[in-house]
């Protein structure tokens, strides 16, 4: 098992990544309905709005038809206020639960070779809530995306819908090296029914033409600006070319310079060095103009002028500024893959496996970074920009679906107050997709998607987690609440909590196969 694991990793960091398992085509939830009505719920609409209840949703097939007030919280409903049940309607009582807007994630790999099943994750998401995934860079292929996403759309497999943004050069016969060379493969995409594209880094004359012909397609588009090529080309200069928005923070620091013009790298770094990459980064933010200085403004500024948006994925560094936390997180036992927890541990050759020689010292330097890095997204949210949520799970311990409520926890530290995460989650992900006429918010027309949960996520969003959230009982006994009680997608009713125990099959299901009992590292 430990060589087979082995030849997987050498795979993966040499590019040569298996394609995942495509998701089984077999009908699961229930519906869509000639009409279906959601009643007594509270909701909360993704516009920052406050909640509002008990209403009563009116759904027909797959779109959202009325939104009925129908009382007051404590108030017995007048039956007389309320949308009529036709005939083959359903109908579901919701009294005192919370109803949202179905979460977009805005950075999900369907995994590959250390999450090679589908519908595993696919699961996750949907057992938590997300009905829509930005999947960037098809890292399985563009053909095996777009096949997902057909079925997806048709709902032919349990799973989100799927926005597929192309790695930019994926399948280019020769590598891209001039403007002419850019827009021929940028067109090319287009053609073959990419929906934007995920850039790391090229040359300043590719990535001007790349972004700008890609802009003038009428495509969408992100960037992880990697060390690599950002001394060249920063956030500042993609975004003046047409980028539509940033993936984690990289460039954004090094536009913020103003004593400097690159990073100040140790001088044995090597890029390929994994520790070398995340423990020099933790330094990072220090080297930026301090928060709220002229340059610091300046730069924020003119990316809200250019109606930019930020997805920071907090949540994927976090293990930097906590290890143990996060290869401690007590879902791992039951739903990560015995190949995604061989994927994990220390390495040198597995992207995110930098776990070397990892401490005190690393920790508290990204602590800081922290502080920064969220006092700017928070900033630059309450200035009027659009910051979306993405988990890139499948990585540094971060499990799909739970590793996306935990970045809402950290857009709640950062500063956002909990009807600001919602929306961040919401609706600012179904503009930066350009697909908020159909998702995003609760409003009549628009499609029915939706998360419903029995706790208040408000008050506390571990409540969104799967596994609950721990609560003493006036009788004095410990229980779980929570996790989401139903994901609606299309108007298709799916028990969240089924889907997850589904998860946990198949994750038993390979624990025999292999014989795996999940260890700590350096534990025998």
């Amino acid at each position: 098992m430990r060589q087979l694991i082995f030849l997987c990793l050498v795979c993966i960091a040499m590019g040569v990544q298996a394609q995942a398992v495509k998701a089984p085509e077999v009908k699961e939830g229930d519906g869509p309905y000639p009409q279906l009505i959601i009643r007594g719920v509270t909701l909360i609409n993704g516009t920052g709005a406050p909640p509002i209840g008990p209403v009563d949703i009116v759904v027909k097939q797959n779109r959202i038809v009325n939104i009925a007030n129908v009382g007051y919280p404590g108030v017995p409903i007048n039956e007389n206020r309320r949308p009529k049940l036709e005939a083959g309607g359903k109908e579901i009582n919701c009294t005192g639960m919370y109803l949202m807007p179905g979460f977009i994630d805005m950075h999900g790999h369907i995994g590959g070779g250390q999450a090679p099943i589908a519908e595993y994750v696919f699961k996750l998401w949907m057992a938590h809530g997300i009905t829509t995934i930005r999947e960037p860079s098809a890292g399985n292929g563009l053909d095996w995306v777009l096949d997902q996403k057909a079925k997806s759309a048709q709902n032919k497999i349990t799973a989100p819908r799927i926005y597929a943004y192309t790695s930019f050069g994926q399948g280019a016969k020769e590598p891209i090296v001039t403007a002419d060379q850019a827009r021929a493969w940028v067109i090319e995409n287009k053609n073959k029914g990419a929906d934007g594209i995920k850039f790391f880094g090229a040359s300043p004359e590719v990535m001007d033409a790349a972004l700008r012909k890609n802009k003038d397609l009428g495509l969408r588009s992100a960037t992880h600006h990697a060390q690599m090529t950002v001394a060249q080309w920063n956030v500042l200069h993609s975004a003046r070319a047409g980028l539509t928005s940033m993936e984690h923070w990289y460039g954004l620091p090094e536009a913020l310079f103003t004593n400097q013009t690159v990073q100040n790298f140790s001088l044995d770094y090597n890029y390929q060095n994994e520790m070398h990459r995340f423990g020099d980064a933790g330094n990072l933010w220090k080297q930026a103009a301090p928060p709220y200085s002229e340059h610091w403004n300046k730069v924020m500024n003119e990316l809200l002028s250019l109606n930019f948006t930020l997805d920071p994925t907090f949540n994927i560094y976090e293990a930097n500024r906590d290890l143990h936390r996060a290869r401690r997180a007590e879902w791992h036992e039951d739903y990560t893959l015995p190949s995604l927890w061989a994927f994990y541990q220390p390495s040198k050759i597995s992207h995110g496996s930098y776990w070397h020689a990892w401490g005190t010292e690393q920790e508290i330097q990204w602590k800081e970074n922290y502080r920064l890095w969220m006092t700017f997204v928070n900033e630059y949210k309450n200035r009027g920009g659009r910051v979306t949520t993405g988990s890139d799970s499948g990585f540094i311990f971060q499990l799909y679906g739970f590793a996306y409520i935990r970045e809402l926890e950290l857009l709640r530290e950062a500063g956002f107050h909990p009807l600001e995460v919602i929306r961040s989650a919401t609706l600012f992900g179904a503009q930066a997709l350009g697909a908020d006429k159909d998702l995003g918010t609760v409003e009549i027309g628009k499609l029915a998607d939706f998360v419903i949960v029995e706790e208040n996520p408000l008050t506390n969003l571990q409540t969104l987690y799967g596994t609950g959230a721990i609560k003493l009982t006036d009788e004095n006994k410990v229980v779980r609440v929570g996790g989401v009680k139903y994901t609606v997608k299309d108007g298709i009713v799916y028990d969240a909590k089924k889907l997850l125990a589904d998860v946990k099959k198949i994750v038993d299901e390979e624990k025999r196969k292999a014989g795996f009992t999940l260890k700590q590292p350096g534990i025998e």
